[in-house]
């Protein structure tokens, strides 16, 4: 007999992780996913790097007790400060976030002048200047933007006060560094705001600037981990099931469409 087929396990600290099932569910249609959000304890970026470790060993503990054969962590929050406890509590591969939005960033820029923008904890952590520095005189120049967020949740992501938000943080960017040509976006809730952010950074750089979506590039990575992976199998053509649970789930029937970018049936709620 077969191995039954296991699930990936994704978690975030709320439901900006649904970018990263988006663009798994894209990229692996076939296999079936399982979603965990945090969102009784959101937000992890203003949150001290012990307690986001604390919650983030605990997410991917419900994960786990669910027999996933693979560990996303679609939060760059818990990514920055909790990978190697992750690592070493799980005994299945674990992709975080950053690393595969390094590698993109990598590959994108031409200069070598990278801007990251993300929470206040992945900013603070150093994460992505210590992931870019494996390219020899990278410059990299980061600011936390946590307004992003709300505007996301509230799907203001395409009007005035966008527009008006996305100017005053990247003017502060790019005056650290009027050379920069490729921005992370570290954070899984700023690629709905993908088109605003790059309007505008391409009007303040007088010029093309590549947007790295970390979304994507963790989709990436868990294609390319998955046939090293026990109980893949990348022939599967039947539709992944994706089960959802969250820590409050207040909302979420109105938010999470959002970012996922197809209706959700449910979020069971869930308590760590």
């Amino acid at each position: 007999m077969s191995e039954p087929r296991r699930p990936i396990g994704v978690f975030d600290s709320g439901v900006g992780g649904l970018t990263v099932v988006r663009a798994l569910r894209a990229r692996l249609p076939g296999e079936d996913v399982v979603y965990l959000g945090d969102t009784a304890r959101v937000p992890y970026g203003s949150k001290s790097p012990r307690t986001v470790e604390r919650y983030a060993l605990a997410c991917q503990a419900f994960l786990l007790a669910r027999d996933v054969k693979l560990v996303l962590i679609a939060c760059n929050t818990a990514s920055a400060n909790a990978l190697p406890a992750l690592e070493a509590a799980s005994p299945v591969p674990v992709i975080g976030a950053v690393a595969p939005g390094a590698g993109s960033a990598l590959e994108a820029t031409t200069g070598g002048h990278i801007g990251v923008i993300g929470t206040l904890g992945t900013v603070r952590s150093g994460a992505y200047e210590r992931a870019l520095a494996a390219r020899p005189g990278a410059h990299v120049t980061s600011l936390a933007c946590p307004l992003f967020v709300p505007l996301a949740e509230e799907g203001w992501v395409d009007d005035d006060v966008a527009r008006a938000v996305a100017r005053r943080y990247l003017t502060t960017l790019f005056a650290a560094d009027p050379a920069i040509d490729t921005i992370v976006l570290g954070c899984t809730h700023y690629p709905l705001l993908r088109d605003v952010i790059t309007a505008t950074a391409r009007e303040l750089a007088r010029g093309p600037v590549a947007i790295v979506d970390s979304a994507t590039a963790m989709a990436a990575a868990a294609a390319a981990a998955l046939p090293a992976v026990a109980g893949s199998d990348a022939r599967t053509v039947t539709p992944g099931a994706l089960a959802c649970f969250a820590t409050d789930i207040s909302r979420l029937d109105e938010i999470a469409p959002r970012f996922l970018g197809e209706p959700i049936s449910s979020f069971e709620l869930v308590d760590l």
